[in-house]
């Protein structure tokens, strides 16, 4: 979530870093899901982007949105860019194209996350149908050229645009025209955050392939069925991408701290500005050689910020962050929170998961990532599709949700959330292989009708 972190205290150590990250232990009982999702407006008259200005626009959605919820809005220079919620910690946030993001609150069951969005959603609807403003749930926008879309006036976005065409050929997609969801699990020790870590990281092409969602660009199939997934592949390999060396003997947090330290910076907030430093290393800025700030040192605040600006595909903050996903529709959308709880919250199943991936190489784990977003399920690892190492997973995650005993009021545990992938599983095909096969069967050849059928 793109919240800032406040915390002017100079760091002495390198310690201090891997210290902050340590904080995000807990003990099992105390464990939570937060969901956060992305999806597009769009205006429900021509399907165009929304603009941030203006009687109709995003600042004036978000405006309705506070008044509504009685949330503390989040201000730039003016504009209200988001809103926090003092009470539950959940947050409304903008991506750069005007991606509308819910971070939701840290909850304890699936069924908590299904609310929490049924509320948000009907929240949303209340106040920008009366704007003329739909929501689309594909991982990427499916008919708008990058020129078309507005920016959302955020500092921080204005540095990743001008530095994003330097270290990759699709930053700039990545930040206008796509979507995603993604589920934060915390863990209980540094051992077991290293064993989710690359559970989670060898098997994200399965999560990536079961919501596979953006087959479209500017009105054509552009020959993938994550295009989402592929423009990570070259939206700046510095920052995202398996981390091998998660693998490695010796890893725990301060092997990510290594990592993070190399990492270019985008930029240092001070007060309201964003100061630009981007392409220098935390590294250097640690040991006071960054020149816009020769011979000081970085705060926490600093730290927390630029961990937020490393993307790879399972991000280590004080929880981990599952990232492979495209943006869904609403009734898939906690299909992913229960797909990583079943697999990573029971033992049983984090066992069986770490032995369908623990022979695997990094050549391998990469060569599946760098197929995934083509070949979705028919992609192959060793000498398996990717199909059945889905079927597997979903096995073992309906069997962890189902020993972990979360029952609704109705009596239903979490594992019905993962009707949707069983369904999919199923028919063997992709979200994105069905849009196709409708984009050239009763579509007739347009996207226009994604904007009913995938809309919130």
């Amino acid at each position: 979530m793109a919240r800032d972190q406040i915390d002017m205290t100079p760091l002495e150590s390198r310690d201090e870093l891997v210290a902050w990250i340590a904080a995000g232990v807990k003990p099992e009982s105390e464990f939570r899901i937060g969901t956060e999702h992305e999806k597009t407006p769009f205006t429900l008259d021509g399907h165009e982007p929304v603009p941030y200005a203006g009687a109709k626009g995003i600042g004036a959605l978000l405006e309705g949105m506070k008044l509504l919820l009685g949330w503390e809005p989040i201000m730039e220079r003016g504009n209200i860019i988001g809103l926090y919620d003092v009470t539950g910690g959940g947050a409304i946030s903008l991506e750069p194209g005007g991606q509308f993001e819910l971070s939701g609150a840290p909850v304890e069951t699936v069924h908590q996350t299904q609310s929490e969005l049924m509320a948000h959603l009907a929240q949303v609807r209340e106040i920008a149908t009366p704007l003329g403003i739909g929501f689309l749930g594909l991982g990427m926008t499916p008919s708008w050229s990058r020129e078309q879309i507005p920016v959302m006036p955020k500092g921080r976005y204005k540095i990743m645009r001008n530095y994003m065409p330097k270290v990759g050929k699709y930053g700039l997609d990545m930040m206008f025209r796509t979507c995603t969801v993604q589920t934060n699990l915390d863990f209980s020790s540094e051992a077991d955050m290293v064993k989710k870590l690359r559970v989670s990281l060898a098997l994200q092409p399965v999560a990536t392939a079961l919501f596979a969602n953006s087959p479209f660009t500017e009105g054509k199939p552009n020959g993938f069925l994550s295009f989402r997934s592929e423009i990570w592949r070259d939206t700046d390999n510095a920052r995202s991408g398996m981390l091998p060396f998660a693998f490695e003997d010796g890893m725990g947090f301060e092997r990510y701290v290594d990592y993070a330290l190399d990492v270019p910076m985008y930029f240092v907030k001070r007060g309201e500005d964003y100061i630009d430093v981007s392409g220098s290393s935390f590294r250097d800025f640690f040991a006071g050689k960054n020149k816009a700030f020769p011979g000081q040192r970085p705060t926490l605040s600093d730290w927390a910020n630029h961990l937020s600006t490393i993307f790879p595909e399972v991000r280590l903050k004080r929880y981990l962050e599952m990232r492979g996903a495209d943006g869904v529709p609403w009734g898939r959308l906690p299909a992913l929170p229960a797909f990583w709880v079943g697999l990573l919250y029971d033992n049983d199943s984090l066992d069986a998961a770490w032995d369908i991936v623990r022979h695997w190489t990094a050549p391998e784990r990469q060569a599946l990532r760098d197929d995934v977003p083509r070949f979705g399920f028919k992609a192959r690892i060793k000498d398996r599709y990717l199909f059945e190492i889905a079927k597997e997973c979903l096995i073992l995650s309906h069997a962890g949700l189902r020993r972990r005993g979360r029952i609704d009021h109705l009596g239903r545990d979490e594992s019905r959330f993962l009707e949707p992938l069983e369904r999919i599983i199923e028919t063997g095909r992709s979200p994105a292989e069905e849009m196709l096969e409708k984009f050239n069967g009763a579509w007739k050849g347009s996207v226009e009708p994604a904007y009913s059928e995938y809309a919130f």
